[in-house]
């Protein structure tokens, strides 16, 4: 009796055993985030946008007044534009093909073709013309006037302003709000963001950021339906339902530079100014999740953008006159087997490997298996023992 119940035990641990080796070694994935390219553009690179259609990203050098034309499929500048004196925003106009870049010092906007990678039209704007962004639902292109305290809405379809929106102090970044249909534009001389209405042109709100708290840079979350700025001390996170402040984010020793939206990842990028690395913000936690080093003297913060087919983030660095391409789609798979495994390369010192949870589910599970056939086996034992005692009576 006692044998068959320690025979029984036996075949449980030797079938969990089987389990758990054939479960084999783990495969954890950790995001291999690291610099894939550096690609040399004009003088003072200050914006870039990214061209969906064509695979591109367009790239304003505002000291050389020309605008780099760089193909995400082999990180390298595929033509140069020239455009007006001092260009300083950029957006991609997905149903037109087009890149409208802001001339700040002449108060224009060249609207470059991207099959030709040509300017075939020019307009002029407010005073102070600094930056803009792209109303997809409407068609027409937001530009905020920075020396006239004025957005103004241009049709593509005729390349003409069709309204001037009177907003804060000093505007100079935009970003449009898909869910809401609406435009968020930062006012560095108040520290407020204007939210305009794409249907009235109208300022529909204010939202206030705190004394000395001036946004420069502005990023839409389409997921979570929140718009981020850059105010100090790095990172304010603001929803499109209240058009109230609902999270801050430290970035940075002096607060983030320029912002950008990975809808894949759920997360934004924040380049760090005066800094050699960007840190990545999780839309779900509003906690820095990364920090990706660039190369020695890569000071970043005049401008940066996401790639949706590539899973790359664009960075600039206006005092090495380059583009950094960072990976951040790509994946590295470790094995790990009974006990935790850190890796590390030369090429992502700071990729860390942690315990995944498919390991510890896959631990619960023989856990609970072996349990189950431990009862099975007392249970067993019991049965027997209660029929040998019923055949010796």
């Amino acid at each position: 009796m006692v044998n068959h119940r320690f025979r029984l035990i036996r075949i449980s641990v030797i079938l969990v055993t089987i389990l758990f080796l054939a479960s084999g070694p783990v495969a954890h994935v950790a995001n291999a985030q690291q610099v894939v390219a550096t690609v040399n553009v004009g003088d003072e690179p200050t914006a870039a946008a990214y061209d969906s259609s064509k695979g591109e990203v367009f790239v304003a050098n505002s000291a050389s007044n020309t605008v780099s034309v760089i193909s995400d499929a082999n990180n390298t500048v595929v033509a140069t534009v020239n455009v007006g004196n001092d260009p300083t925003g950029l957006a991609y106009d997905s149903s037109k093909g087009e890149v409208y870049v802001v001339n700040s010092a002449d108060s224009t906007l060249s609207v470059i073709s991207d099959t030709t990678n040509t300017v075939i039209a020019t307009v002029n704007v407010g005073s102070g013309a600094w930056s803009v962004t792209y109303d997809s639902a409407k068609g027409e292109i937001f530009l905020v006037n920075y020396g006239s305290n004025t957005v103004s809405v241009i049709s593509d379809n005729t390349n003409t302003v069709v309204a001037t929106v009177k907003v804060g102090d000093n505007p100079i970044a935009a970003a449009y709000d898909s869910g809401k249909g609406e435009v968020f534009v930062a006012n560095d001389g108040d520290s407020t963001v204007s939210v305009i209405s794409d249907s009235s042109n109208t300022v529909v709100a204010t939202v206030n950021l705190g004394a000395s708290n001036n946004a420069t840079a502005l990023a839409y979350d389409s997921g979570k339906g929140e718009v981020f700025s850059n105010a100090y001390p790095g990172v304010q996170v603001i929803s499109d339902a209240s058009n109230s402040i609902v999270a801050k984010v430290k970035v940075g020793d002096t607060g983030a530079g320029d912002l950008a939206y990975d809808p894949a990842k759920g997360e934004v990028f924040a380049t760090n100014g005066g800094k050699t690395n960007i840190s990545a913000i999780s839309d779900s936690s509003n906690t820095i999740v990364s920090t990706v080093n660039l190369g020695a003297g890569d000071y970043v913060g005049t401008g940066i953008t996401y790639d949706s087919a590539e899973g790359e983030v664009f960075v600039l660095s206006g005092v090495a006159d380059t583009v950094s391409v960072i990976s951040i789609g790509a994946t590295s798979t470790t094995s790990i087997a009974s006990t935790p495994v850190t890796t590390s390369s030369a090429s992502s010192s700071s990729s860390k490997i942690s315990i995944s949870w498919s390991y510890l589910e896959i631990v619960g599970i023989n856990v609970a298996v072996l349990l189950i056939l431990g009862v099975f086996a007392a249970k067993r034992a019991r049965i027997n023992t209660r029929q040998q005692n019923q055949l010796a009576s």
